[in-house]
């Protein structure tokens, strides 16, 4: 039988590039017409491609996120298990803790068992590789964050966008020194989300951090866990001037950051503080936080459908989904108070 590594030496291509022919990928108009030629006279057509797969796949979806503990990656988790199941798939969670090599090793692990197909959160927007998989034909779909040049089907959050949203309503509230905590370097989601706090402090409503050197004075960088919102909350109140209000790029640091002022006796909304992604235990801490209420679940259902659709060879061109953030505004942002 004709496979698609037959298509590639036919037409002098690699597989990769006869799956993004036949699954709607960026290819150039040569390339196609010399792959299609290729499969013409070997007798090979898309949905054969598609049975060739599904002859060697197991039933299993690989979901690989950067950090289990975290709601809102189980949240995902929980979308994607749900769609899946509807079509009697099994999802295999992996759990990279941000480490690129730990990533590796797991989509190996999804090339040597078959997988049908594999959701990926990237551990790094440029480090993260998945040539090999894509190499070999295998459906990828990526979530909440898409490693660089990656020419594959993705659902994401519109982070620019809602972290904009958030940082204008601090400015608004009265807050004029406000700080962001967001993630790691190279990280999609920490990186998008910085962009859209520096915007919102670039307009017209840019308050006391009008200057860009200022404004970088109340960047921090952190690991997007606990420790490393409350490590940089610390080093923003030793500032000579501390900031009246902190937007925190996720969920876990925000904990941290919250930690942070309650050692130092300056609580929200005095100090004011804005999670990016909702924290599911904030009220035990006697906290009223505002937050960017993330669709979680959504893109977690959309990934899975999307990649399901991809198996299938349904799918089309290949896209990508964006879903909209909602601010949900609380008392931790009510004003600033001196003191």
């Amino acid at each position: 039988m004709v496979t698609i590594q037959d298509v590639a030496r036919a037409a002098g291509v690699s597989p990769a590039t006869v799956s993004r022919v036949f699954n709607g990928g960026k290819v150039t108009a040569a390339r196609a017409e010399s792959v299609r030629q290729a499969a013409a006279e070997l007798g090979f057509s898309p949905n054969r491609l598609a049975r060739s797969l599904r002859k060697q796949q197991s039933s299993v979806i690989g979901l690989i996120i950067p950090d289990i503990e975290n709601p809102f990656f189980t949240s995902l988790a929980r979308g994607v298990e749900d769609a899946a199941q509807r079509t009697s798939m099994s999802v295999v969670l992996c759990n990279s803790d941000e480490d690129v090599d730990k990533e590796r090793r797991y989509l190996d692990i999804a090339l040597g068992e078959h997988m049908a197909g594999v959701i990926v959160a990237a551990a790094s927007r440029d480090r993260t590789d998945l040539s090999p998989l894509l190499d070999r034909g295998m459906p990828v779909v990526a979530v909440d964050r898409r490693p660089h040049d990656a020419d594959i089907d993705a659902v994401m959050v519109d982070n620019q966008h809602g972290s904009e949203v958030a940082t204008r309503h601090l400015l608004r509230a009265g807050y004029r020194r406000i700080a962001c905590i967001t993630g790691p370097a190279g990280a999609s989601t920490a990186e998008e989300r910085l962009a859209g706090y520096r915007s919102a402090l670039h307009g017209e409503l840019g308050g006391d951090l009008g200057d860009p050197a200022r404004r970088e004075a109340y960047v921090r960088y952190g690991d997007f866990r606990v420790e490393g919102g409350r490590a940089a909350m610390e080093e923003l109140l030793r500032l000579p001037e501390p900031p009246d209000a902190v937007f925190v790029a996720n969920n876990l640091m925000t904990v941290g950051a919250l930690e942070a002022l309650r050692e130092a006796g300056r609580t929200p909304p005095g100090v004011g503080l804005l999670s990016f992604g909702d924290v599911p235990w904030a009220a035990l801490t006697g906290s009223s936080l505002t937050t960017v209420e993330l669709p979680s679940y959504d893109l977690g259902r959309t990934a899975c459908e999307l990649l399901l659709a991809r198996m299938a060879g349904t799918a089309g061109l290949l896209q990508t989904v964006v879903l909209r953030t909602t601010l949900r505004a609380r008392e931790s942002t009510a004003g600033p108070t001196e003191g």
